[in-house]
C-alpha cells in the first residue's frame, strides 16, 4: 500500500510517500523548522506529490503525526491531512510522535525497553516507554524530569526522542543501565508511514494529543460581555 505520511508536530516539516509493501521510498523531503509549518507545508507536499508516478490516486491512506508537540505544528499538519483526505476520499490515520520516535528502535529486536522523550520545558518531559516487545509499559504522558528519570531508570531503557540528552547524566551515572540516542528534531516519517499501514483507521484517529493546556490563553479582563 502506498501511503502518505506527513510530520509537523516539532522541529521538522516532513511528507513522504512510501510503499510499504515493498519498503520503497518513492519520494520525501524533511525541512528543519521550528516556525512556518503552515507557509511551508503544501508546497512541500506539491513537490513530493510531484515525483510520484499516479499521483493521489496511487494511495491507500494518508496518515499524520497527532502529537504530542508543538500545538501550532500540530494543527497544520493535521488540517492539512484533513483536507487531502477530504478531497481524496481516503482513509486517514493519526499517529503519536512518541510511538514513531520509538518504532525503529523496537524493529530492531533489542531487548532494551524504549523511553521516547520530548522536551516539554517547565522541567516536564512528554514520556512513552515501550517494552522491547511493542507493549506499553508507560502510556504516553507529561511527567517531570525527576519522575521520568526514575521511570527509565527502573526500566533499564532506551532513551529516544527530541530530548535524550536531557536524561545524560542519567546514563553516565547508571554504568550504562540506561543508553541515550541523539536527539532527533522530529521522528523520521517513513516510520510514520509503516506504523499508519498496521493502524486500524477506526482507532488511530486524526485527533491531537494535547497532554496539557496551552501556555497562552485568551484574555479575559476588558471583554464585552456577550447581551
Amino acid at each position: 500500500m502506498r501511503i502518505l505520511a506527513v510530520d509537523t508536530a516539532l522541529g521538522l516539516c516532513s511528507a513522504i510517500v512510501i510503499d510499504t509493501i515493498t519498503d520503497q521510498v518513492i519520494s520525501r523531503e524533511s525541512l528543519p523548522m521550528d516556525r512556518g509549518h503552515a507557509e511551508a507545508l503544501m508546497p512541500l507536499i506539491d513537490r513530493v506529490m510531484t515525483e510520484v508516478p499516479g499521483g493521489f490516486s496511487s494511495l491507500g491512506r494518508i496518515a499524520t503525526t497527532v502529537g504530542p508537540g508543538s500545538f501550532t505544528g500540530l494543527r497544520v499538519g493535521l488540517s492539512a491531512a484533513r483536507a487531502m483526505a477530504l478531497a481524496t476520499s481516503l482513509p486517514l490515520v493519526g499517529i503519536t510522535t512518541l510511538s514513531a520516535y520509538a518504532a525503529p528502535f523496537l524493529d530492531g529486536g533489542g531487548e532494551r525497553s524504549v523511553a521516547s522523550v520530548i522536551d516539554a520545558r517547565h522541567q516536564h518531559v512528554y514520556l512513552q516507554i515501550s517494552a522491547a516487545d511493542g507493549r506499553i509499559l508507560v502510556p504516553p504522558c507529561i511527567i517531570a524530569h525527576a519522575e521520568a528519570e526514575a521511570l527509565i531508570l527502573s526500566e533499564k531503557a532506551r532513551v529516544v526522542g527530541s530530548a535524550p540528552s536531557l536524561f545524560a547524566d542519567l546514563a553516565q551515572n547508571s554504568r550504562s543501565s540506561v543508553v541515550c540516542e541523539v536527539d532527533q528534531p522530529g521522528p523520521d516519517s517513513a516510520w510514520v508511514a509503516r506504523l499508519a499501514a498496521f493502524a486500524n483507521p477506526d482507532e488511530a484517529l486524526p485527533v491531537p494529543l494535547y497532554l496539557r493546556p496551552p501556555d497562552a490563553v485568551p484574555q479575559q479582563n476588558g471583554r464585552i460581555a456577550l447581551r
